[in-house]
């Protein structure tokens, strides 16, 4: 698919944007997808800093699958999203479990794509 990297789970966030970083992220949109809650889908992350890229990833979109984790049988086999970024991580209020995380996920998105025996996994992304 392509890159490898981290995804932690995003605490459950209030509906409405709550970070700077979010707005801005938002207001980066294009027209017509502005707007100031999350995806209706709730299919989306925080960037860590290795895919923030000083805020050009704003409303990126990725698809995303589970692809190993510490505990076993947390991914959920074939299942693959497409997220859109919202925020950056490092800012937002669940910030990265640990240095070096690629993407922090909505819940949404973490459970359609691994067990919620975890709140951590190995990723593969691509950009959309």
């Amino acid at each position: 698919m392509g890159l490898a990297g981290f995804a932690s789970l995003h605490e459950p966030a209030a509906p409405r944007v709550s970070t700077q970083a979010a707005r801005l992220c938002l207001n980066a949109l294009p027209v017509g997808l502005i707007s100031t809650e999350f995806p209706s889908s709730n299919l989306f992350a925080a960037a860590g800093e290795g895919i923030w890229d000083n805020g050009a990833a704003c409303g990126r979109q990725y698809l995303v699958r589970c692809i190993s984790a510490v505990v076993p049988k947390t991914c959920i086999p074939g299942q693959t999203i497409q997220i859109r970024i919202v925020d950056r991580a490092q800012t937002s209020k669940s910030r990265p479990l640990k240095d070096g995380t690629t993407m922090v996920l909505s819940t949404t998105a973490f459970q359609t794509i691994a067990n919620p025996s975890s709140t951590s996994m190995n990723v593969e992304f691509q950009l959309v």
